[in-house]
């Protein structure tokens, strides 16, 4: 659905003027009125060889030809091959897609961090509590009844010693923020603002994104030029101009979204641990071994895998 702003403009659009052609219009303007107040030289572009990233990749070159911002990649490991073997492909033909290359023990830093446990919020609420804090937000997320922004019944759990499982959110942060950190310190790499992806239809923590995001000194961090659009004006694009995503957004596979091989995040969680037990088996074990403390604790209490998925 269209947000409202968008639509208030569509109402005084001639018929001619097909909508995805404005919404283009409109993303590649604000890319070009952003970039070019800010400055080229100041941007770099957190690139994961996804949908909505290589959709970003080429709208930034039909905003601005020709320019420079880095494409940089964190090959963490947690990455599909597939997703892998692709920006490499891509990386040979352009020189602005940087690989970064994290070395850190994936399963051992997970225990020592935690696991990811049903979203962002959830865990970053549990590891507050696991590591003693009382801090009311922790009664407020308890309290709205398992809603949508409350902890549902089967996971309050996770609130008392019965929880065995170290729970975080920093897995993100562990293996991919802190490599952008650590790259952006570098001399040669001296950049303030971070462009993304992210999209608020994508639901989560992201739903309340917005497109530019200023600190309380008004200095501009992060850039977010497809906040406001749709999977089906993304789907429109991809067609209309022959874009080319990673092949597990394609048959055999059919991939909605990417990220992390196994991410526990995920709703659909089972469904995509059961292709790849069928289609891709190495990344199946390999999901298992980073992720199976939590496959067995959902298992265990019947919380997003309903069948008997097994390593």
């Amino acid at each position: 659905m269209l947000i409202a702003e968008q639509q208030k403009l569509f109402d005084y659009l001639p018929d001619e003027i097909e909508q995805n052609e404005f919404i283009l219009f409109d993303r590649l303007e604000k890319i070009k009125q952003i970039i070019a107040k800010y400055g080229e030289e100041n941007f770099y572009f957190a690139y994961s060889g996804g949908k909505d990233s290589t959709v970003l990749h080429y709208l930034l070159d039909m905003a601005i030809p020709d320019n420079k911002i880095p494409r940089v990649f964190s090959n963490t490991g947690l990455e599909y091959r597939e997703i892998y073997k692709f920006v490499k492909n891509l990386q040979d033909k352009d020189n602005r897609i940087i690989m970064l290359a994290p070395r850190k023990n994936i399963v051992k830093t997970l225990e020592r961090v935690g696991y990811p446990f049903k979203s962002k919020k959830h865990s970053e609420i549990v590891e507050m509590y696991q590591k003693g804090s009382t801090a009311p937000s922790i009664e407020r997320y308890l309290s709205k009844g398992g809603g949508q922004f409350g902890c549902p019944k089967v996971l309050r759990y996770h609130f008392t010693p019965e929880c065995k499982l170290k729970i975080s959110a920093r897995c993100c942060n562990e293996f991919k923020k802190d490599a952008f950190n650590d790259w952006i310190k570098l001399k040669e790499n001296k950049k303030s603002i971070l462009i993304t992806g992210m999209r608020k239809e994508e639901g989560g923590h992201r739903v309340d994104i917005n497109c530019i995001v200023i600190k309380k000194s008004g200095q501009v961090t992060r850039f977010h030029p497809l906040a406001v659009v749709t999977d089906a004006w993304e789907n429109w694009f991809i067609d209309t101009y022959g874009i080319q995503l990673c092949d597990l957004y394609y048959y055999p596979y059919n991939f909605e979204r990417t990220g992390c091989v196994g991410c526990p995040f995920k709703i659909n969680i089972e469904k995509e641990l059961e292709i790849l037990k069928e289609k891709l088996p190495n990344e199946y074990r390999r999901a298992w071994l980073y992720f199976g403390p939590v496959y067995r604790e959902y298992q265990r209490i019947g919380y997003r895998f309903k069948g008997e998925v097994k390593p």
